[in-house]
């Protein structure tokens, strides 16, 4: 098989003080009065020479359909590759600038247009550049575990569900690292992948932050070089054990303990296959034994992907328009509120949670079943699935539990971000994911055979499972 090549590349996509900022209808503030970190898209390139599979990791929360398809094109006209073989992965950070829900803004709207127009070509810039820095490379995973996440979903009065902490449901606190070597051994990227909701800063935070993936990538690649990329993981019902506050040291510190780990696990990566040879006897106090690791030859690299269109069921929703009337009521009511000084963030609260069934309820409007794309890169025992929504925690634990390869890392949150993905069992219990889902409970089943399908199809146009080593 032909010698593998990554690349990377990285655009800066901080926004200027006083663009709009923040995803919560709590809050009283429109505008951000300036970046607490940076805010990246960064790429990672890799290819075969026949085929090329490019992954750009964005701190945003997300985008609508509308500019998921531009960001897409972007890249696309850019880098020359079909839209199959680009995966732009939401970090899903609440805390950033204002790309999902515009409807709500009244400062600073030009602002934010004018920053969401420039997104798709920074973005497309960060592709181009990893593909111009293709270099051979060795590709190895590892794992570890972290706790800074917890189930989200719990039962409040009246059977009211609410996000908070669940510390009786177990959730995935999987730390999974990828590592990307040059064929001297030094670190071109890290891939961390973990699931939790960056919902770190909330209402009160006025500052843009990348939230904890983008301390992650900070400590990753202070400890390891290269450049570091966050895959979310599967997070529609998990959150951080610490969150919802303004005070910008937790995210800090909770990123801070995550990427140790992260950083802990790739330093104890090795990408080479070595041979243990027995090369004789030190006598000292004890009769030592001497040892000396030498590299094995490469073996050959299964590298491939596959993208699959899904059919899931639609959601069911009140009339369409009901739910404009009732928007259109809301947002009155918001503009009645600024202009008194009162009640601006029960307002702004239930215009948010109005907005955001609406826009789902088009989206489905007449429709029995919504496309869905599902993405997979198998680079040897390590597979990388994707998908555009929300997924819970639990379909990503069926997946990898399914899978017959050795290292699954399973996210939502690329090529467009629209709504939850939720459990069967959590349309019986409804709440907020459920209400603005798109799909209806018969989707989680769907979705995991789906994967599990896919994942055997590429496990078995693979090299033989005898020379998997190299990516062990």
């Amino acid at each position: 098989m032909p010698q593998l090549q990554a690349g990377t590349g990285r655009s800066d996509i901080t926004p200027a003080p006083g663009t709009p900022q923040g995803i919560w209808g709590a809050q009283l503030h429109q505008r951000g009065v300036g970046a607490d970190m940076p805010l990246y898209a960064t790429a990672l390139a890799l290819s075969d020479g026949e085929t090329t599979a490019l992954v750009i990791d964005v701190d945003v929360i997300g985008f609508n359909e509308e500019w998921a398809k531009r960001v897409m094109a972007a890249v696309a006209e850019l880098t020359g590759l079909p839209p199959e073989s680009i995966r732009v992965a939401a970090s899903h950070t609440h805390s950033g600038p204002k790309t999902l829900r515009l409807e709500v803004v009244s400062e600073g709207l030009d602002m934010g247009l004018e920053y969401l127009e420039t997104l798709p070509r920074r973005i497309a810039g960060a592709g181009w550049q990893a593909l111009q820095n293709l270099r051979p490379v060795r590709v190895a995973a590892g794992q570890g575990s972290c706790a800074i996440n917890l189930n989200r979903r719990v039962m409040g009065e009246g059977g009211r569900v609410l996000v908070g902490r669940n510390w009786d449901v177990p959730v995935d606190q999987a730390v999974r690292v990828i590592r990307v070597d040059d064929l001297e051994e030094r670190p071109v990227a890290v891939i961390v992948h973990y699931a939790c909701h960056p919902t770190i800063m909330a209402w009160e935070n006025e500052w843009f932050t990348p939230d904890f993936p983008g301390v992650v990538r900070e400590v990753v690649e202070r400890e390891m070089g290269g450049h570091c990329l966050f895959l979310q993981g599967a997070a529609g019902s998990v959150g951080p054990v610490e969150g919802f506050t303004g005070d910008r040291a937790v995210y800090r510190r909770l990123g801070r303990i995550l990427g140790l780990e992260a950083a802990k696990v790739a330093l104890s990566i090795d990408t080479r296959r070595r041979a243990e040879q027995f090369v004789g006897v030190m006598e000292s106090g004890a009769p030592i034994a001497l040892y000396e690791d030498v590299p094995a030859p490469d073996g050959p690299v299964a590298f491939t992907m596959r993208s699959r269109t899904l059919q899931l069921p639609a959601n069911e929703f009140p009339p369409h328009a009901d739910l404009v009337a009732a928007v259109a009521q809301l947002r009155e009511a918001l503009d009645a509120a600024r202009a008194r000084g009162a009640g601006v963030r029960e307002a702004t609260a239930a215009l948010t949670r109005a907005t955001m069934k609406e826009e789902r309820a088009r989206m489905v409007r007449g429709q029995a079943f919504v496309e869905r794309q599902m993405q997979a890169i198998r680079v040897g025992d390590v597979v990388l699935v994707s998908m555009q929504d929300e997924p819970f925690d639990e379909i990503g634990a069926r997946i990898v539990a399914g899978s017959p390869f050795r290292h699954t890392l399973v996210s939502g949150y690329s090529n467009g971000t629209f709504g939850y993905m939720p459990t069967r069992a959590a349309f019986a219990e409804g709440g907020y994911e459920v209400d603005t889902a798109l799909y209806g409970p018969d989707t989680e089943d769907i979705v995991v055979a789906a994967a599990l399908e896919l994942l055997r199809e590429l496990w078995a146009a693979g090299v033989p499972a005898g020379q998997h080593a190299a990516n062990e």
